[in-house]
């Protein structure tokens, strides 16, 4: 498995990694079947406008040599009681269907506190669906549910916008 940040080069890899793990495992939370969301997150423009952003920090997942997740960061991003200095989001982290139980999940949490270890936060917070199985996978990886939160998308099915905000203190 191998990191590694973006640059504008790797954005029609970002899109293809993204909108593939997007349309195997979240379209059935969308009366459109994703279209809004897709058309308005993986585009061209908009991994190109947050790779400018210097507060946020996105990162290519390979297994071998092939593209297979990416990872968004927010660098300096406040949760509660926790400054922005103390805490880190994690925004994405999405994986391809044929990357799953490799242990890459796993692998690259690893790889995210030890990034924010490097940035001195002291915890990292991230939302899950409440309906998802990763859920389970962030508690086995020492994250505990914080709160909860609803999306606001009409897009999207009610009775699936709810989230967890999940936190790991390191």
């Amino acid at each position: 498995m191998k990191i590694k940040p973006c640059i504008e080069s790797d954005i029609p890899d970002l899109i293809l990694v993204a909108r593939q793990s997007y349309n195997e495992h979240y379209l059935h939370l969308w009366y459109d079947a994703g279209t809004w969301y897709l058309e308005n997150n993986f585009t061209h423009q908009q991994f190109s406008e947050e790779l400018t952003d210097t507060n946020a920090a996105l990162f290519l997942i390979f297994n071998e040599h092939t593209p297979v997740g990416f990872l968004k960061l927010n660098i300096d991003k406040s949760y509660e009681n926790f400054s922005d200095a103390e805490a880190l989001e994690l925004e994405r982290i999405y994986f391809i269907k044929s990357a799953s139980n490799l242990g890459l999940g796993k692998a690259t949490i690893s790889f995210v506190k030890d990034y924010a270890k490097q940035k001195s936060k002291s915890i990292i917070w991230l939302k899950a669906m409440d309906s998802a199985p990763s859920v389970e996978f962030y508690k086995k990886q020492g994250f505990t549910i914080h709160s909860d939160y609803t999306l606001p998308y009409t897009q999207m099915k009610v009775e699936l916008r709810g989230m967890y905000v999940m936190v790991k203190e390191i």
